[in-house]
């Protein structure tokens, strides 16, 4: 990607949040490969040892290349990659042809009389037979079997004569390039008799030529698509039935099973993390929050096989790919570019001219493809990006998923778990040594899963992060860490909690220069880090505040005593020895529901809580930030001496024009207004530190008719430009899992304040409530959006699914049905 460009007016200096992703250049390929050339190596603390032996301890004794070849064949191999590969497994004698004749005990493939011969087999794979629909796998765009671990699934084979009680039937399931019974990778089971690991086969109806199977999976088996075969043995001889890809099994984490370690003991919970195709994200500030519609689209066609690949990418071991606790590891890590080519490049800097601005995506699904396709890392992504894409992989694999959004986010830099802040003798930020920023939101997911990792206790909801912000054992991955180990302030538990812990639940400390050089903390402020954190509500659009599981009351012993748990383990131990508190005047920014292209006003209001007389020197400064914390150079200031009589309060006002702040302006439309000041007869320092970001209009989205699987509808998109200047290359984006698939619509030039209309048709392919979902992207204005429910009857007779996967078009230039003024 290019590098980081500052805000207009950003002073060059050491304290640049968007640096840290500077170094990983991206340019466009020339001649598309499924194998791009590695990144520069940004691993050397790992000292040579292989991605498992950093990434994840619970796999670092395992071989890589037991399972796997030389790491640039990684790419190629394995079931897990689907039909997006060729098949590379190489010819292993354990395993059948490929399709054909079926092979006997000689390998000459004379079928001899009375020999049991599978003529064929019908795993009950369609979407609306018994398999899918008992499996919760029937959305799923996919013609294959598609089954969750630990639950029985049913088949049927068609065999050349009647099934005889002496005959002997095998069935057998591999996976990888080299499977093994002992890893779990070649799974061998006898019909009718008992079975290892909870994999078992019996026969529950035999006529004529038909032999009904009911087969009981492992509730620990590995996760990834398995190659499937039958072997009888008669007294005519044996008979191996030859592969067929139209035979292959996926398996899946199962969240309906008790024995699962993912199991979910809320069947609303489950409808809600596991099946949902779209939710809500959250951004903004906690004052102003903005909300909007993802598609994840875990069911679309290719989306499966792009999570397997992500796996296969990586070079995942397949013996570690029934652990949820590897697998989330893993996914944090592979959702991010850095270090490990993986599914999206960050980028905050600005300038997205080489790729997709990360406001302008609305799912998941072409993301995904796209990588799958073509093998490189998609631009660009930030924080919600990388964590929606995190929740379809998740999802899609079976783990219950959801997309949390924690307003006030710290990134602590040194691991002291507090957010510090350095002043110089006169309350002036010295940016060299503020390292540590504060994220207006950090998007990031909560799975659920057991944790036999750890001491019990830490079950239920873990945090997973695939935003790159800091190494783990030498890695851009975050997580599975248990947000009760957050909650209790347990850092030494793994993975990664201190650095959650921090962003959720440190103290901003404001430390004032001394005349010496020292440093003394002049300000504490308990409130200002993860003050509200967030999700989707279950079963609506509703916004559910999750803060209590995160943290204990603010403010109260068992909160307090958890920061300072936490802070004993960090860098800074003793950090709160040195404060000194002498607080009788209070702060409180206001800032009013302001619109993009339109003026708006800021208010600070002080109140005397004493007895006496108070005189405040206040000092306001108003600059633009990215919801990083990286903020530019102030363009608005005020200073103003301030008489407080005993219990009294007082407003002031800094009035901003649009015409000041618009040539400053960065992604989010977010401002950051600084508040210092002294109170001159006690001596106590007022800080405080304030961000608001400017309201953007929604899409109006209508549909016009009825939706109706298989049948063409049409929906008309309205937007208004909200600002006096022309939106050029205007991009619009149309995506809906059952719907539509991603579409992207070039429109050419928007002029200021002018209202434009939209048509759009589209084919559903499945019946049942859907969210088709839009967005609008220009160099002028981004972070618009709308969504409308479709809600798709079944097409005529009675049939549930089309078998088109929806039509995708990109680049498409659209004409507008009509334009209007303001």
């Amino acid at each position: 990607m290019p590098s980081p460009t500052p805000p207009s007016g950003t002073t060059d200096g050491p304290r640049s949040d968007v640096g840290r992703w500077g170094g990983n250049p991206w340019q466009p390929p020339t001649t598309p490969s499924p194998e791009p050339e590695p990144e520069p190596d940004r691993r050397s603390r790992g000292g040579g040892r292989s991605f498992w032996a950093r990434c994840c301890g619970c796999c670092s004794c395992r071989n890589a290349d037991d399972d796997w070849g030389p790491p640039g064949d990684r790419g190629d191999r394995g079931a897990g990659s689907g039909s997006r590969r060729p098949d590379s497994r190489g010819s292993d004698s354990r395993r059948p042809g490929s399709r054909g004749s079926g092979v006997n005990a000689a390998g000459d493939g004379t079928i001899r009389e009375g020999m049991l011969v599978v003529k064929g087999v019908d795993l009950l794979s369609a979407r609306s037979d018994q398999n899918r629909r008992e499996h919760h796998t029937d959305e799923f765009e996919y013609d294959e079997l598609i089954i969750r671990r630990g639950q029985p699934f049913h088949m049927v084979l068609l065999l050349s004569r009647p099934y005889e009680s002496s005959d002997q039937v095998t069935l057998e399931l591999l996976i990888g390039n080299n499977p093994e019974v002992g890893k779990g990778t070649r799974i061998i089971i006898p019909v009718g008799k008992g079975g290892s690991g909870g994999w078992k086969a019996q026969v529950t109806k035999s006529s004529g030529q038909n032999l009904n199977l009911r087969v009981h999976t492992s509730p620990n088996a590995i996760i990834g698509k398995f190659q499937f075969t039958i072997r009888t043995h008669s007294q005519a001889g044996e008979f191996q039935l030859p592969f067929d890809p139209r035979n292959e099994i996926y398996i899946l984490f199962n969240p309906w099973c008790p024995e699962d370690i993912v199991y979910v003991d809320h069947e609303d919970w489950r409808q809600e993390y596991v099946l949902n195709e779209s939710g809500r994200i959250y951004y903004g500030t906690e004052a102003q929050i903005g909300e909007r519609t993802w598609n994840y689209g875990q069911f679309d066609h290719g989306v499966l096989d792009a999570c397997l690949y992500i796996l296969d990418r990586r070079g995942m071991p397949y013996a570690g790919r029934g652990d949820p606790v590897s697998i989330s590891r893993v996914i944090s890590a592979m959702v991010n570019s850095l270090d490990d080519n993986g599914v999206l490049i960050g980028n905050w800097s600005g300038d997205y001219s080489r790729g997709t601005n990360p406001s302008a995506w609305v799912g998941s699904v072409e993301i995904l493809l796209s990588y799958l396709r073509t093998g490189y890392s998609v631009p660009y992504g930030q924080c919600w990006v990388f964590a929606a894409v995190t929740t379809t992989v998740l999802r899609c694999m079976g783990l219950a998923t959801r997309t949390v959004t924690n307003f006030n986010s710290a990134h602590d830099t040194d691991t002291s778990l507090t957010m510090d802040i350095y002043f110089d003798e006169n309350m002036k930020p010295l940016e060299h040594l503020n390292h540590d920023s504060v994220w207006n939101f950090h998007v990031w997911n909560d799975c659920w899963m057991k944790r036999p990792d750890l001491p019990s206790g830490f079950d239920g909801w873990q945090v997973v992060d695939a935003t790159p912000q800091e190494t783990s054992s030498g890695i851009f991955c975050c997580g599975p860490c248990s947000v009760q180990s957050i909650k209790n302030g347990l850092v030494y538990m793994k993975y990664d909690t201190p650095f959650i812990f921090a962003e959720v639940n440190s103290d901003k400390v404001y430390w004032q220069r001394q005349e010496d050089g020292s440093f003394k903390i002049v300000y504490v402020e308990e409130k200002a880090i993860g003050t509200l954190i967030v999700t989707k509500a279950i079963g609506s659009n509703m916004r559910e505040d999750i803060t209590h599981i995160y943290k204990h009351p603010e403010g109260s012993e068992a909160e307090r005593k958890a920061v300072e748990t936490a802070a004993a383990h960090g860098s800074k131990p003793n950090v709160y020895a040195t404060r000194d508190s002498a607080e009788d005047v209070a702060v409180q920014v206001e800032a009013q529901d302001a619109v993009m292209g339109q003026d708006l006003a800021v208010s600070v209001v002080l109140s005397n809580r004493s007895g006496s007389r108070r005189t405040v020197k206040l000092h306001l400064y108003l600059s633009v930030t990215f919801y990083t914390g990286v903020t530019g150079s102030v363009f608005k200031e005020s200073k103003k001496e301030v008489v407080l009589e005993p219990g009294a309060s007082e407003r002031v006002t800094m009035p901003v024009a649009y015409k000041e702040y618009q040539p400053h302006l960065v992604d989010q439309g977010a401002m950051l207004l600084n508040v210092s000041g002294h109170v001159k007869e006690s001596g106590q320092v007022l800080a405080k530190q304030h961000t608001f970001r400017l309201r953007t209009p929604d899409l109006s989205l209508t549909l016009l008719g009825a939706a109706v699987v298989g049948q063409e509808c049409e929906v008309q998109i309205v937007f208004k430009n909200p600002l006096p200047v022309t939106l050029t290359n205007v991009v619009f984006r149309l995506e809906g899992s059952g719907l539509q698939r991603p579409k992207i619509l070039n429109v050419g030039n928007i002029g200021g304040n002018e209202t434009v209309t939209l048509r759009q048709t589209f084919v559903p392919v499945r019946p049942g409530p859907r969210q088709l979902i839009a967005s609008l992207d220009s160099p002028q204005l981004s972070q618009v959006h709308g969504v409308i429910q479709v809600d798709v009857a079944p097409a005529a007779g009675g049939g549930g699914f089309s078998d088109a996967r929806g039509t995708s078009l990109s680049g498409e230039v659209i004409p507008m049905a009509s334009r209007g003024g303001a």
